[in-house]
């Protein structure tokens, strides 16, 4: 069976590449990261819903002290808060400096030591918070570097990175995670860390906007 590592926040993007994934017949290992945000909630999340689809979950520890200058790691900074057609005109304080380029390293070290075929992950271009590391050309730049610089090529296996949501809208991302039975309702996509979500942080508006554009209801309570 051919093998993907996943990397997976417990969110809806991630949970539904993960259910994406194992749709295509790979064999999956996911990925969870904590590195210093405001919260674990995503993590824990991401617990609930790798047991849910049996997928072993790999948690992954880093301390880099220099991301105090994001919103989602230093509490003290206030998290943006605008209104829905201003998300993504800039890069916002909630950007961590080159955390998908760090995630999808991580990815690639375990993609090779195992010998699985992709990485997967949930970047997303269209309705998303002006991220750079989002873009369809960065991955394809680094899919490129990636088989220049790991083992497998060499082995006649080449390592795939796969963003299946990239161009897609928050309410077609909707609709695939309802087609591929993601549960909903575990996942978490508030950067705040409360009991529920905050539903004024710039990413609880993007999954509200999303549902209501597909006129179906959020199973999570957002």
């Amino acid at each position: 069976m051919k093998k993907a590592v996943v990397l997976f926040s417990g969110g809806l993007d991630s949970s539904t590449c993960l259910a994406w994934a194992l749709s295509k017949g790979y064999e999956c290992f996911a990925l969870s990261f904590f590195y210093g945000q405001r919260h674990n909630k995503e993590n824990k999340a991401a617990k609930k819903i790798a047991d849910i689809m049996k997928v072993p979950l790999f948690n992954i520890n880093l301390s880099f002290p220099w991301l105090k200058c994001c919103s989602l790691v230093d509490k003290k900074m206030k998290l943006p808060e605008n209104k829905i057609e201003k998300i993504s005109k800039e890069i916002p304080s909630t950007y961590v400096p080159g955390r998908n380029l760090v995630f999808t390293s991580i990815g690639v070290s375990f993609a090779d030591a195992i010998g699985a075929d992709a990485v997967v992950l949930g970047p997303n271009a269209v309705d998303y918070s002006g991220y750079p590391d989002c873009r369809p050309q960065f991955y394809k730049a680094l899919n490129k570097a990636v088989n220049l610089g790991t083992k497998n090529p060499s082995l006649g296996r080449r390592i795939k990175i796969l963003t299946p949501i990239i161009n897609l809208s928050k309410a077609e991302i909707i609709k695939l995670a309802f087609k591929l039975k993601v549960p909903l309702q575990y996942t978490w996509s508030c950067y705040k860390g409360g009991k529920k979500p905050c539903g004024v942080c710039d990413s609880c508006k993007l999954r509200a906007a999303g549902f209501q554009k597909t006129g179906f209801r959020d199973p999570a309570g957002n």
